[in-house]
């Protein structure tokens, strides 16, 4: 694994410099508001493609005084590694899934519990609601300020050797999660070894044996190629985590009420246009790994749900969190 702290330093420097760079030599550009836009998805990604018709909202809005430069594909850094250059102000906003940015923002740990969503439509009512809103702004505290979810589907194993059609069948596995105390708590009480590794090593991680397989939404199998080495994939759909769009709060603090209206009703607007991409990317996904060889599985769902029950009556001891639970349980 990579040193993270001197990566993060690298790039600092790296983002320090290009800043110095472009400062010194964008002429009059210098009165357009530059924001950089760094995540580790790549550009055929339905997530970035929102991103872009996000950047190109900004810039319509704001007769071009506005401008979003995106940068995928871990080019500045794996997820955590954004996040902690978002966090000293070296990078201005990132997208990083739910489970990831727990690390950070306590309250984002719910959304990474299994089944916490009893279907899509309860779980865009929670995220677009009253409980999203809080959320976003959970963690403004730590200088992290959200803007808007985004879909990012249920997450299923995909394994090499066999398919997961029961708990009993991840005894003995070690599985790709996410860094996410919550992500592996479940594949721990499910019966697997959760095994933390950044997105992108993880293709090599697969074809290596460093793990037996991971867990992740149709899409992202798909355009990652990890059908390439797991050719079993088991609709379990234990979670719904979605995606989060973040900027740094004091960034947000510096735009003039202007630009924070112009940002927001982009990111809104986005968030609207990524949920019909992701839609027509999931089944898009689903058939073309079929056609490449994959066999698709749906097990008994109540069987995950019952083996991962025992992780809620944990967070009894943690009345804030179990209280939000009650709440997003309580939506209709």
């Amino acid at each position: 694994m990579r040193n993270s702290r001197g990566r993060t330093h690298h790039l600092l420097f790296f983002l320090l410099l290009s800043h110095i760079i472009f400062t010194a030599g964008c002429g009059t550009d210098s009165r357009v508001k530059v924001i950089k836009l760094a995540h580790g998805l790549n550009p055929s990604h339905p997530v970035h493609q929102a991103m872009e018709f996000l950047a190109e909202r900004v810039a319509e809005k704001s007769d071009g005084r506005m401008r979003i430069d995106i940068y995928p594909s871990e080019q500045l850094g794996s997820e955590r590694e954004c996040l902690e250059l978002l966090q000293i102000g070296s990078l201005e906003m990132t997208k990083v899934s739910c489970s990831v940015l727990e690390g950070f923002v306590p309250s984002m740990s719910v959304l990474s519990l299994p089944y916490i969503f009893r279907d899509e439509e309860h779980g865009f009512k929670v995220l677009e609601g009253d409980i999203g809103k809080k959320l976003l702004l959970a963690g403004e505290k730590v200088w992290l300020r959200g803007l808007c979810f985004y879909d990012a589907g249920s997450r299923s194993f995909y394994t090499k050797d066999k398919p997961v059609l029961s708990p009993a069948d991840l005894v003995g596995m070690k599985i790709r999660t996410q860094e996410s105390p919550t992500s592996m708590r479940m594949v721990q009480a499910l019966g697997g070894s959760p095994t933390p590794i950044s997105w992108g090593e993880l293709y090599s991680a697969l074809q290596q044996g460093v793990v037996d397989g991971a867990e992740n939404n149709p899409p992202s199998f798909h355009l990652s190629r990890h059908y390439d080495v797991c050719k079993f994939y088991s609709l379990d759909e234990h979670t719904g985590v979605p995606d989060v769009l973040l900027i740094n709060t004091n960034i947000w603090r510096g735009l003039s009420s202007e630009f924070q209206e112009i940002l927001q009703e982009a990111a809104d607007e986005s968030a609207q246009l990524q949920k019909k991409l992701w839609k027509k990317a999931t089944q898009t996904a689903l058939e073309h790994v079929q056609k490449s060889g994959v066999k698709i599985y749906y097990p008994d769902k109540k069987l995950f749900a019952e083996k991962v029950r025992p992780i809620y009556e944990k967070y009894r001891n943690q009345p804030e969190l179990y209280k939000l639970i009650q709440e997003i349980q309580a939506v209709r």
